[in-house]
């Protein structure tokens, strides 16, 4: 699996915890799968390609504010909750931050 592939993987899963927990039932509702779309449009656009830095440390800022409003949000709901529901996910995203921090001359 590619980076943009783990990074979609990662993104549907918080965006999956995340509406469950708010807006409950099992499949995603329109908001999550409409912003769920988006960021995986982000993703795979991402002109980097597979040198792409996690989001948070990018330098383009490729979000609409509304839907990076959103992201964040999801985020910060998800992402402490990712290591004990998602442990290699969550893992393996902060083993990418750290390289990409690395990668662009800042310590993670």
């Amino acid at each position: 699996m590619d980076q943009s592939e783990r990074e979609i993987k990662t993104v549907r899963t918080m965006i999956g915890m995340y509406c469950r927990s708010r807006h409950g039932g099992e499949m995603l509702c329109e908001n999550c799968r409409s912003l769920c779309s988006y960021a995986e449009k982000r993703i795979l656009k991402c002109p980097f390609g597979e040198n792409k830095p996690v989001c948070s440390q990018c330098p383009i800022h490729c979000y609409k504010p509304q839907m990076k409003k959103q992201i964040g949000e999801v985020m910060r709901f998800a992402g402490p909750k990712m290591m004990f529901r998602h442990p290699i996910l969550a893992i393996r995203h902060l083993v990418t931050q750290r390289n990409s921090s690395k990668e662009s001359g800042r310590d993670a």
